[in-house]
């Protein structure tokens, strides 16, 4: 009997065993399998040529215009004599902002590919900023897109107020060009990647005007060297035996009210999401986001009112307990 009732055990324990590979099979498919947003703002607009919307800002020589028309793009590149960065020709006060990116596969650790809205130029100091930055990475490791917002000079110093939030990709961004945008409207700041809404940041969450970019913003894109934080908090410097270190852009899409259009301009995609967007932001919150500065106990809450107290994990990283957030 006491053999029979062994074999009963190793048999329960190999069909437990069985069915939490199984289910951990279904998890990582669920992970990897992108939902459909139903609503495709990269699909909406035509992209122009480069040269029209933007001007090189520094790095002329680190920068190639792609000569394929009409959604010419632009190569930019880092290695030790300089990076390089692209400006809008205009600013704008709200719109839709998208492009294509490819990144360098192999050793990438301390390079920043970023494309982000500021007018750091204008406000020197007390500026206005909606990052999205790749942070560079080492072999075997993936990329971090980290999103970030500043408003009213919340990240110059001595404030250098963040709000990070992180994720690593359901896809390789090295193997293909891939979208990313960022709608900007007068109640909300939506962070798009394939179309499929991965963050979105309210006005109203974010304690009104003082938490909430509101004056006109360029668009920008850069490459550069950020050895000190990018890569796992400077651990990992930017090695030039690699370079150069290169990033493509492609077809971008800039859509959006100037500063001196009528009042009753508005950005060409709303920013209220339908059920299909939402479930999908959950998605890309739940398996892909690796870190929320509302979640990391090292943070001084009391100065982002977004972060509700009940949303504060013990870990500075969690994922499974993040997916109802929305900041």
């Amino acid at each position: 009997m006491a053999i029979i009732r062994r074999r009963q055990q190793q048999g329960v324990a190999a069909a437990a065993a069985t069915l939490v590979a199984l289910m951990a099979v279904v998890v990582a498919a669920a992970a990897e399998a992108q939902p459909s947003p139903g609503v495709y703002p990269s699909r909406m607009f035509r992209a122009r040529e480069f040269g029209r919307d933007f001007r090189s800002l520094w790095g002329a020589e680190h920068q190639q215009q792609e000569a394929a028309a009409p959604e010419t793009g632009v190569t930019v590149w880092l290695d030790r004599r300089s990076g390089s960065g692209f400006k809008s020709r205009r600013a704008y006060r709200s719109g839709y902002f998208g492009t294509w990116v490819r990144l360098q596969r192999g050793y990438t650790a301390g390079v920043i590919t970023a494309f982000y809205l500021s007018n750091g130029e204008a406000h020197p100091g007390w500026h206005d900023e909606v990052d999205m930055e790749f942070l560079g990475t080492t072999p075997g490791k993936p990329y971090t897109l980290q999103t970030n917002v500043f408003s009213l000079g919340s990240g110059d110093p001595p404030r250098s107020l963040g709000r990070e939030i992180k994720f690593h990709l359901w896809f390789d961004p090295t193997a293909d060009f891939h979208h990313y945008a960022i709608l900007w409207t007068s109640d909300h700041i939506i962070f798009l990647v394939d179309d499929v809404p991965i963050r979105r940041y309210g006005r109203r969450s974010a304690g009104g005007a003082a938490g909430f970019p509101a004056r006109p913003m360029w668009v920008y894109g850069s490459i550069w060297d950020a050895s000190s934080w990018a890569t796992e908090d400077g651990r990992y410097r930017a090695d030039y035996s690699y370079q150069p270190f290169v990033a493509r852009f492609s077809a971008f899409l800039l859509r959006g009210c100037s500063p001196h259009a009528p009042r009753t301009c508005a950005a060409p995609v709303a920013g209220d999401l339908t059920a299909a967007q939402l479930a999908a932001m959950r998605w890309a919150q739940r398996f892909h986001m690796v870190y929320n500065y509302c979640y990391d106990p090292k943070r001084d809450h009391s100065l982002t009112p977004e972060c509700r107290t009940h949303l504060h994990p013990s870990s500075s990283s969690s994922n499974s307990s993040s997916s109802s957030y929305h900041g």
